[in-house]
């Protein structure tokens, strides 16, 4: 797509990169560590969905530095003219959507930048889960990768919740990015029933993903019991 038929924002390689060093000295300022496993399922070209949850105000920062790719973000209008914010999500390529209605056009330009060939980062539960835990996911991410046949690499982030409460103490908080195995859901026009499904087995992969007391909403889906391994039982009830 040329760009001046280009529907979604523009982004600029060197100012994306120079933010995201910015970031990362602020990702350093911030935590005693961020441990990143599975960077290797993030595709180096291609469009891809990055489908992850959302805990804090800082997972956008920390994606940011985590991603060694330029990511396109879904993210609320209300942060369009959030002074810090903002200004990080307009660099990364920030497609604002209008909360509680179908925002037709935000869709239309998210769409275009996965056919463009690029990353598109969406927080499935369409908000900051303000319960520490997974909260029910919304159906725009599987509609879009139903609509585009996109490939999803699932994320799970978590410690980013208490980085604000340890920096009372003057503490910093370890936070963990987790990247799983991509995967495609069936391609086409699904309808509401099968958007919902669709939503859940994204949601789960996140949640077997998680350390147990995340899983929230998902902690008795039949789903996650299927994605549980024995040994991720084992390692993941110690978190």
């Amino acid at each position: 797509m040329s760009a001046s038929h280009r529907p979604y924002p523009r982004v600029y390689p060197a100012l994306y990169w120079g933010v995201r060093g910015l970031m990362r000295a602020l990702v350093w300022l911030l935590t005693s560590r961020v441990v990143v496993e599975g960077a290797s399922h993030i595709p180096a070209t291609g469009p891809f969905m990055l489908a992850t949850n959302h805990l804090s105000y800082l997972d956008s920062p920390l994606m940011f530095v985590a991603v060694p790719r330029i990511m396109y973000f879904l993210a609320g209008e209300k942060y369009a003219s959030h002074l810090f914010f903002g200004l990080i999500l307009r660099v990364g390529g920030a497609i604002f959507v209008q909360r509680g209605e179908v925002d037709r056009a935000a869709l239309r330009q998210a769409s275009a930048a996965l056919r463009d060939g690029n990353c598109l980062t969406v927080a499935v539960e369409g908000t900051r889960s303000k319960t520490g835990a997974l909260i029910p996911g919304k159906t725009g991410a599987a509609y879009l990768a139903t609509r585009e046949n996109a490939l999803i690499v699932p994320a799970a982030i978590w410690g980013s919740e208490q980085i604000g409460p340890a920096w009372k103490k003057l503490q910093r908080a370890r936070v963990h990015i987790r990247f799983g195995e991509p995967f495609r859901l069936p391609e086409g026009r699904a309808r509401a029933e099968a958007l919902d499904a669709h939503t859940d087995e994204i949601m789960t992969t996140i949640a077997a993903m998680l350390p147990e007391g995340y899983r929230g909403a998902y902690r008795d889906h039949p789903l996650l019991r299927e994605k549980l391994s024995p040994e991720s039982l084992i390692g993941q009830s110690a978190l």
